[in-house]
């Protein structure tokens, strides 16, 4: 009888990837295990959009009012938010636009970090996304500027 036949016999070594070796295929388990935050993620942001595509924010009292509307009269960076996301999910892009175009912009960046970071998922990378201080006051600035400009009479078009 052949040694190697016999149970107690040890299994071949798995060979381990080093220089010269390509990486071993990640198994079906990880792949699923990687892939679950960016469908969770997706699922909420689908269930989100379903429920303002259901529930129209042009109707009152289905939603809050914007405390800084209601109590200053100035429209904040995410006013009409919600009726932007309740035409995109109608396909209509134009009312989207006109009800806060900055969102739109949003929902657009949104996507695509989200495919960056589900495709980096699926090939075992993380998505690091880390910008510099002076990126992070740029988009405060365009936020301020997309305020200010938005309750003024020449930018009332950008206003809800």
């Amino acid at each position: 009888m052949d040694a190697s036949a016999s149970p107690a016999a040890a299994p071949d070594p798995v060979p381990v990837p080093g220089p010269g070796l390509p990486p071993a295929p990640a198994p079906a388990a990880s792949r699923i295990r990687r892939l679950a935050a960016p469908a969770g993620v997706m699922a909420a942001v689908v269930g989100a959009f379903g429920y303002v595509a259901a529930v129209d924010p042009n109707e009152p009292g289905h939603y809050p009012v914007c405390p800084m509307l209601r109590f200053t009269g100035v429209f904040c960076p995410g006013c009409g938010g919600l009726r932007s996301a309740h035409a995109f999910a109608h396909g209509d892009l134009a009312a989207a636009l006109g009800a806060n175009a900055l969102a739109v912009v949003g929902y657009a960046v949104l996507a695509v970090v989200w495919l960056l970071w589900t495709l980096r998922a699926s090939r075992g990378r993380t998505l690091r996304i880390g910008l510099a201080p002076g990126y992070w006051w740029g988009i405060g600035a365009v936020l301020l500027v997309f305020s200010v400009v938005r309750n003024l009479p020449f930018g009332s078009a950008l206003a809800p």
